[in-house]
């Protein structure tokens, strides 16, 4: 830290803000905390916003209750906001374990598929090791299905 920059901090105005907390305001980073809660009607989904809309570090709040899902933007800590929607509404509430449908190379996998996923949207098999070895390709299955593919043109052509 350089001669201005303590200067700066010294005669800086905060408003209401201790050095200490604005240090801590700094230090964390901008993160988007996506998270899973069952809503059934607009009370509901009134609900689970203003459970997070007061929360400090709080800069945006989408809820999406079609896909069961609240969306978080702000330097937040991704454990309290999701303690704080338990907390505050009393309904299950778990981090958003769903991804996008093409990023899985067998989305129909036992462990991957997910009935009650919302639609274009399949389990993460990242976090089970069982799971995640069926969901991903081998090198020799991914050249058994380019060898009989129309995009590749060395490849075979059975007719």
């Amino acid at each position: 830290m350089g001669l201005l920059d303590h200067l700066s901090d010294l005669f800086e105005f905060h408003r209401g803000h201790s050095k200490k907390k604005l240090s801590k305001l700094r230090k964390r980073q901008l993160e988007m905390v996506e998270i899973r809660v069952k809503m059934d009607c607009e009370g509901c989904e009134r609900r689970v916003r203003k459970s997070v809309d007061g929360m400090k570090g709080v800069t945006n709040v989408e809820v999406e209750p079609k896909k069961h899902r609240l969306v978080v933007t702000g330097y937040v800590d991704p454990d309290k906001v999701l303690r704080r929607v338990r907390h505050r509404t009393g309904k299950k509430a778990e981090f958003w374990p769903y991804v996008p449908y093409d990023l899985v190379d067998h989305p129909y996998v036992r462990g991957v598929y997910d009935k009650k996923a919302p639609a274009g949207y399949v389990r993460n098999a990242d976090g089970n090791p069982q799971t995640s070895s069926l969901a991903r390709a081998s090198s020799t299955e991914v050249n058994y299905i380019t060898a009989f593919s129309d995009e590749n043109p060395q490849a075979c052509t059975v007719m």
